[in-house]
């Protein structure tokens, strides 16, 4: 499935506030606001409920982690094929809260592709960012961990980690997309994170934990749709 960019994607994480069909509530309105102002806003529910979402909305529907493994012997992993079949379009991978080794992430990179899954690697740095565009994902996703779930927007905080993520992209594999992450709270810091060169930005707690789920996701996209 081709994304259409700039590209809100909101991770549920292991929250209790979008669990279950909490979680399915959180990407209907995802989807309601989407197809009123035709931005891109894509969900990654908590893997149990990934196929009672993907099967419920229209938008990209994403893995919050995938594991290296084929079909077959390895209880508890969770497979491509397996994402696939549940609805996804694509999935996360290396996300700072369940980092993987690189090795893994080239292998899940290149059997996503032969899946026709879209790829969504996280990364820390700019040097991890230069590394993990090397092995050719769809997008990339910088998020300095200590930046997240602070409500500090990396993309204010901390603009040179971005424009030196999205230089190095663009000289290493310019076919792949760079967001932005960790912080992200508002329409301001979606802007900053677009003025910096990323197709737009990967967050969670600041819509998951929001008290109105439509209203943050509205303000999250005011910037895209004046650039419009």
């Amino acid at each position: 499935m081709g994304i259409k960019y700039p590209l809100i994607l909101i991770n549920f994480k292991a929250y209790r506030e979008a669990s279950g069909r909490r979680g399915l509530e959180l990407a209907k309105v995802a989807e309601k606001v989407s197809k009123e102002t035709g931005v891109t806003i894509g969900v990654a529910p908590q893997l149990t409920d990934l196929a009672f979402v993907a099967a419920q909305v229209d938008i990209p529907v994403f893995s919050q982690h995938v594991d290296d493994v084929p079909p077959g012997s390895y209880t508890g992993h969770v497979t491509l094929e397996a994402v696939k079949d549940a609805g996804a379009v694509g999935t996360m991978i290396n996300h700072s809260e369940r980092r993987v080794r690189a090795d893994q992430v080239d292998v899940v990179v290149k059997r996503a592709r032969e899946l026709g899954l879209v790829t969504v690697v996280c990364t820390n740095t700019p040097e991890v960012t230069a590394a993990m565009a090397a092995l050719g994902p769809d997008i990339v996703a910088i998020e300095p961990p200590e930046l997240i779930g602070t409500g500090i927007p990396v993309s204010k905080a901390k603009p040179e980690v971005v424009t030196a993520s999205v230089d190095l992209v663009r000289r290493i594999n310019p076919n792949v997309k760079v967001l932005c992450g960790a912080g992200i709270t508002t329409g301001d810091d979606v802007a900053a994170a677009l003025r910096l060169g990323t197709v737009g930005v990967l967050l969670a707690s600041g819509v998951v934990k929001a008290k109105d789920w439509e209203k943050a996701i509205r303000d999250l996209i005011e910037p895209i749709i004046k650039r419009a």
